[in-house]
């Protein structure tokens, strides 16, 4: 590969020091910090010299798309909050942050994680403080785990529908069923749980 220049050796110890601290890319704002200059011009340029002699790839329409070589490519998505895995309770959207996965185990844009809180969905091995990967989507399959707002109110439940009534199943004999008859409730698919992640302390 070819020679680099000072700023560009800079510029990727920096990307790879981020991601060894962090589990994901910079953005452009965070490199420019870090340089300590203004605007992210001369940041795309250097990453598009890094990119030109094969020392790091660069993810199309993300923030955080960088991928040093030698790393698998990876996509870091928010966190966007908190679901309960039992009562339904009010859903708090605030990003606390960005969790990294591999890029080929999302099928379709827009995907968020929710931390789950509560234990109603253990028979399910999904745990108080795991990630769930959600799909968005505004309708479900019977048996399909769910994020689902309730009356206004967010909760992680098994999707099923039968005689016209909408159930919630949890997985958790302590809990009971969430049953919403025609007219009687509201409820509407935020997405699909499409995978679990548990991070490690």
């Amino acid at each position: 590969m070819e020679e680099l220049t000072p700023r560009q050796r800079q510029v990727l110890a920096f990307v790879t020091g981020f991601i060894d601290a962090n589990g994901y890319p910079p953005t452009l704002r965070e490199i420019a910090r870090h340089l300590e200059v203004n605007g992210t011009l001369g940041v795309m340029r250097h990453l598009d010299a890094l990119e030109r002699k094969g020392y790091l790839t660069k993810t199309a329409n993300s923030s955080r798309g960088i991928v040093p070589a030698g790393r698998t490519s990876s996509v870091s998505l928010p966190i966007v909050g908190v679901v309960r895995a039992g009562l339904p309770e009010p859903a708090v959207e605030d990003i606390e942050g960005f969790f990294a996965i591999d890029s080929s185990q999302l099928r379709s844009g827009g995907s968020f994680f929710l931390r789950v809180k509560g234990d109603s969905m253990i028979g399910a091995s999904i745990l108080e403080g795991d990630l769930a990967l959600v799909r968005p989507q505004p309708s479900a399959e019977n048996r399909d785990i769910v994020v689902a707002m309730v009356d206004g109110e967010a909760t992680l439940k098994r999707f099923f529908r039968d005689k016209g009534r909408i159930r919630l199943q949890a997985a958790n004999p302590n809990y009971d069923d969430i049953i919403v008859r025609p007219g009687k409730g509201d409820v509407t698919i935020i997405g699909k749980v499409v995978g679990i992640y548990r991070p490690l302390e």
